[in-house]
């Protein structure tokens, strides 16, 4: 069947219904609604291809793939490697002395080396909220704990380490922050918080999205993701805390290597706005990358129950959440947003309805896979897959799954080699709980054996 013609979203306001109609119907609906918006007709088939495929990645659990599997992708095949297994990893990151640093959620920065996971944790960390750590529980997935691990650009000199946490404070939710130090010999030094968001929680067991993604562009400045909290939508779209410049709900900020505020960040100056906001109107950032070829910044960011987005993040741009987007509320499936676009709001580039559960994403840039120079890969938790998509003049082109149903990709990276590694999160929500797999992604000759 032909896909229906498709266009650039408009810059009028576009209002759509707001039906009390089961959550599947109202999905139907949106999924007809991004069709008509998106861009190109590669988008409405990964619309159409996310649709097809929600109720088997839904209801799949994590499975492991055979002994020998062969993934068989447009341009290349691989097979999966398990390199280690950690408790909820959530980040990874390579020394140039080959260490992979991993983080797992519960508060423990871990060591693999020579392909070999280290029993001792790295030592020196700052206080972690966490649970079994003084963290009060969530009701929902994003738990509170340690979140990224990054290395400054000038590492190999300088041996400074970042990394991204919950910081204790008040009734166990405590705030994102942002500590770095120096790394040697297994342990962190001389350790500094350089960041404390204020971004408050709605006061509920669902104060949780915390955000917590960094990223050093080429100019070396540092991009930090901070999620809204889970602030109800309600009643004034407008009034919610990612659209108030005086907090960090909702926001991404960009700060010096030392936690300075750039001078020419786009609300330095402004009355009632906080300095280092760079950009607006986000919901939960959970993946960040530079794209080494432009330097622009991309984001892919959770929606609600549908409308997951991956934005190209500008200077004072506002992402428009909750005001429009493409979700609806999990409980009535009635629609959140007052619309899918509005005048003076970034409008997404990409948008997965249903949700894939966003998470890690890189550009790769590696030779283990030719083919895949220059694109994105992107995980996916509750979609339970790694996805692969190719961007045109700042637009994407082409999609691609690469994996499904092995569990939910927490995290992807690129190793020195230009091997790529994905982290498995287990979908528990306990102090520690079972650990998952770290795979490394294997090349497989075309024709080549699956044993």
């Amino acid at each position: 069947m032909r896909p229906p013609e498709t266009r650039t979203p408009p810059d009028r306001r576009t209002l759509i219904p707001r039906p009390r109609t089961p959550y599947r119907a109202c999905v139907m609906a949106q999924s007809r609604t991004v069709a008509r918006r998106l861009s190109s007709s590669r988008a409405w088939f990964a619309v159409m291809s996310g649709l097809m495929t929600l109720a088997a990645a839904a209801g799949a659990g994590a499975q492991a793939p055979a002994p020998g599997q062969v993934f068989r992708t447009s341009q290349h095949d691989f097979r999966l490697e398990v390199v280690a297994e950690l408790v909820h990893p959530h980040s990874m990151a390579f020394t140039p002395e080959g260490d992979m640093l991993v983080t797992e959620r519960p508060g423990r920065l871990r060591i693999i080396r020579g392909g070999k996971l280290l029993p001792e944790a790295v030592s020196g960390l700052p206080e972690i909220l966490a649970l079994g750590r003084g963290a009060t529980a969530q009701d929902g997935r994003e738990q509170a704990g340690l979140r990224d691990v990054v290395l400054h650009p000038d590492f190999a000199s300088n041996r400074l380490l970042y990394l991204s946490y919950v910081r204790p404070g008040p009734n166990g939710y405590g705030n994102l922050a942002v500590a770095r130090g120096r790394y040697e010999s297994g342990r962190l030094t001389n350790v500094q918080e350089i960041f404390h968001a204020n971004a408050p929680g709605n006061g509920s067991n669902r104060s949780s999205m915390w955000g917590g993604r960094l990223a050093f562009d080429k100019d070396k400045y540092l991009f930090v993701t901070l999620g809204d909290r889970q602030w109800p939508a309600v009643p004034d779209l407008s009034r919610h805390p990612a659209q108030d410049l005086l907090t960090h709900n909702g926001k991404t900020v960009r700060l010096y290597d030392d936690g300075r505020v750039p001078k020419d960040n786009p609300f330095v100056g402004t009355p009632h706005a906080l300095p280092e906001i760079w950009s607006l109107g986000h919901r939960n950032a959970q993946g960040m990358a530079v794209d080494p070829a432009t330097g622009d910044l991309w984001q892919n960011e959770h929606g609600p129950q549908g409308g997951d987005e991956l934005n190209l993040i500008r200077p004072g741009a506002n992402y428009g959440w909750p005001v429009i987007g493409y979700g609806v509320n999990y409980t009535s499936g009635l629609a959140i947003h007052e619309g899918t676009a509005r005048e003076g709001i970034t409008s997404p580039t990409y948008v997965w309805v249903p949700s894939i559960g966003v998470s890690g994403m890189i550009f790769y840039t590696g030779d283990a896979f030719p083919g895949w120079q220059g694109d994105m890969l992107v995980g996916g938790m509750s979609g339970q897959r790694l996805m692969r998509l190719r961007l045109r003049n700042r637009r994407v082109v082409a999609d691609e799954i690469l994996i499904q149903g092995l569990g939910r990709m927490r995290d992807v990276q690129q190793g020195p080699d230009g091997s790529i590694y994905v982290a498995i999160d287990a979908n528990v929500r306990g102090v520690d709980g079972a650990a998952t797999p770290l795979y490394r992604l294997v090349p497989v000759p075309r024709g080549g054996s699956s044993r």
